[in-house]
């Protein structure tokens, strides 16, 4: 799809016609948390403090860390690496206009991103609903880490309104989700959450409204807004496909401009800072490259996911491409490109076809044959990178839910989690062949 233009170009701000393609690229042409209009790419930072002119001024600029609308409008003054600083600053700038959003924070890794989050919008007390398929470390901070804190978590399948609704209590304070759900793909209907929370919120204040918070790493917002299907928060892990070339760590949190001065000082105290050269990788690397890279990624998982649907050791296989996809009219609303296509994304999960035990076995000679034999899949976890890994949810990523629960979740002793790089999609059904033959 095309994107008109005028042919000119604000300096201060880009157009509100360019396309968003565009604009992960070249951001703002002179932003205000860094002059920069002679340079063809941002400059990174290399100082963790900065030099200050006067005491008035150092005092200013601890005052507008604290209370960032008293200097709104004037150029940020920056004091200490921890605080803030240029290069991460204009990453969160151009993730905030990617994502639909107000304001976005930074962090070390994405659960920095999730645990500073919740832990911004929960107290001692205050309760949380999720919905229970979800990444483990996810799930171990809410079951092992957050309740420490008095911070209890009840989960409800967030596909059934009834079941959140019959959750939540007074003290309820967020719903989480992943959409779509790792490592299942299962698809979260955020709209009707949203309407769900409306009516709930409708009878409470600003300090005990419920907040719907999406973890987004699955489809970025490349492929994905939950703000504009009714979430309150993104969450997401730079490192996977923003990133894109497994190199550097990082999390984002968009949210409210009215939890903005609550989250970074939260992660001033906690210390969770994004370092500026990983920032400045995932935005001059990986964002520009986003788009081209996740449309090669999708149209390469379609003829995966549809090859692994027709093979005999196959039971299963869950892909939002796929007419057999059962959430796939809402993912058909909510999996969108900023251009109007359709992005079912490059995640696959499918299952060893046969009983429960026979499965399992399978799925480990397959896999071991993977990693032994095969040329362009890498048995690894993470996802999103240039290039296809695969691993086995219930022994590597999700080995934090009990066999029992796993089961529960629809998360297969023979399941396996793949997520499709840019190599050529011919060499990756090849591998897939070979470990096929080599494990029955």
């Amino acid at each position: 799809m095309g994107c008109d233009r005028d042919g000119t170009r604000d300096a201060d701000k880009a157009p509100d016609s360019s396309c968003k393609s565009t604009r992960l690229i070249h951001g703002r042409s002179n932003s205000a948390k860094w002059e920069y209009s002679h340079h063809a790419i941002p400059p990174i930072t290399a100082s963790t403090t900065f030099r200050l002119s006067s005491v008035s001024r150092g005092q200013k600029g601890f005052m507008a860390f604290g209370n960032p609308e008293i200097h709104e409008n004037e150029g940020p003054t920056y004091i200490y690496d921890r605080l803030d600083e240029p290069t991460t600053s204009m990453l969160e700038e151009v993730m905030a206009d990617g994502e639909g959003g107000e304001c976005a924070v930074s962090f070390a890794c994405g659960m920095a991103a999730i645990s500073t989050t919740l832990l911004a919008c929960c107290s001692t007390g205050e309760e949380i609903v999720a919905h229970p398929v979800m990444y483990g470390c996810t799930y171990s901070l809410l079951t092992n880490q957050l309740p420490r804190f008095g911070i209890k978590t009840s989960f409800a399948d967030a596909r059934n309104l009834d079941a959140v609704k019959a959750a939540i209590t007074p003290q309820t304070r967020v719903i989480y989700v992943e959409t779509p759900a790792n490592p299942t793909l299962e698809c979260i209907d955020l709209r009707n959450l949203a309407d769900l929370t409306a009516g709930i919120n409708a009878g409470r204040d600003e300090t005990t409204r419920i907040r719907i918070i999406c973890d987004n790493t699955f489809q970025t917002l490349w492929g994905q807004r939950p703000l504009e299907h009714g979430a309150d928060i993104v969450v997401a892990s730079l490192t996977k496909n923003v990133g894109g070339f497994g190199v550097d760590m990082g999390g984002i949190a968009v949210i409210p401009k009215s939890l903005c001065s609550r989250l970074k000082g939260l992660r001033k105290d906690l210390g969770g800072v994004l370092p500026p050269r990983a920032a400045w990788d995932f935005l001059v690397y990986g964002l520009p490259t986003l788009p081209l890279r996740l449309r090669k990624q999708t149209e390469s998982s379609l003829l995966v996911a549809r090859f692994l649907e027709e093979h005999s050791l196959v039971g299963k296989v869950s892909y939002p491409g796929l007419d057999s996809y059962p959430f796939a009219s809402i993912a058909r609303r909510q999996m969108i490109t900023p251009e109007g296509e359709f992005c079912p994304g490059h995640m696959i999960y499918f299952e060893m076809a046969g009983a429960l035990d026979k499965a399992a076995e399978r799925r480990e000679r397959f896999m071991n044959h993977i990693a032994d034999k095969s040329y362009s899949i890498t048995l690894a976890v993470s996802l999103g990178m240039t290039k296809t890994l695969i691993e086995a949810p219930g022994l590597m990523t999700h080995s934090s839910f009990d066999p029992e629960t796993q089961m529960k979740l629809g998360i297969h002793p023979g399941g396996i989690r793949l997520a499709i790089g840019l190599e050529d999609v011919s060499d990756i059904i090849s591998d897939l062949k070979d470990a096929f033959d080599g494990c029955d």
